[in-house]
């Protein structure tokens, strides 16, 4: 039977909108909740004593407002804040690393991974711990990417500037590991800059990269956890965004949601 009630997803910023418009694409008929952190962002740079904290109060936001379940639209707290969340939670809670780490060993052919992402899930290594427990013979190679996230925010996703640190860092990462089959895109972000890091990768590997994006992995990972309480209907569900600071917000949505977004409300945490 069909659960009315909407999924509730929360980022530190914008970018966790390429997860909503991955689960628009996958579950059109679902209403969405966003609760964007843009007053305490980046989460990259925190300590995981107060990502879980901030990641703590975001899902309390959330289940208060009667959602089905909680999607973590973000890889540095769902490295640090996801266990404690998923234990004290009353709804089911959806993070990034475990969705992208299975689309990874399901791409690669060699067991060979690269991840990039924000310095703190990269210190975490929850991507190598959960690619490792799903393969235990792959071998991953990690590298934080920090420039990547301004770069996708300020609409540089493509051009002399953006190929140039793509290059900078995927050089840094075939350094650590040449024979790489595989390259997650482990933030959010990164799927606005997919196109030029697959194509830098494959130009600096002289083969085939597989590109995981973890945006939709997360996308597909929800839509199977909803199934049989899944929206089944022609029209599309309604998104509801809250922002707890708006600078900007009119200007970055679009580019990770592909869409305008039709007003939103700003909150106190």
């Amino acid at each position: 039977m069909a659960d009315r009630r909407p999924i509730g997803v929360f980022d530190s910023g914008v970018g966790g909108l390429t997860v909503v418009a991955a689960m628009r694409r996958a579950m059109p008929a679902e209403q969405i909740l966003y609760l964007g952190d843009t007053a305490r962002v980046p989460y990259g740079s925190k300590s995981p004593r107060t990502v879980e904290r901030y990641a703590g109060g975001c899902h309390r936001f959330l289940v208060e407002r009667g959602v089905k379940a909680v999607v973590i639209a973000c890889n540095t707290a769902s490295a640090t804040a996801l266990p404690s969340l998923q234990a004290s939670s009353s709804v089911p809670v959806v993070g990034a690393v475990q969705p992208g780490a299975q689309s990874a060993v399901a791409a690669t052919r060699t067991g060979r991974v690269g991840v990039i992402g924000t310095l703190a899930t990269i210190r975490s290594g929850a991507y190598r711990e959960a690619i490792r427990t799903l393969s235990p013979s792959a071998t991953v190679s990690e590298l934080a990417c920090p420039l990547l996230v301004p770069l996708a925010e300020e609409g540089w996703t493509s051009g002399t500037i953006a190929r140039a640190v793509a290059t900078k860092y995927l050089a840094q990462l075939f350094e650590l590991d040449a024979d790489i089959d595989t390259l997650v895109l482990g933030c959010t972000h990164y799927p606005l800059l997919s196109a030029v890091l697959g194509e830098v990768a494959r130009e600096l590997a002289g083969r085939q990269i597989a590109v995981v994006d973890s945006a939709t992995a997360m996308a597909k990972a929800v839509a199977d956890l909803l199934v049989g309480a899944m929206v089944e209907s022609t029209e599309r569900g309604e998104l509801h965004c809250f922002v707890t600071d708006a600078s900007r917000l009119d200007e970055q949505a679009p580019l990770f949601l592909g869409e305008p977004i039709d007003g939103y409300e700003l909150v106190d945490l």
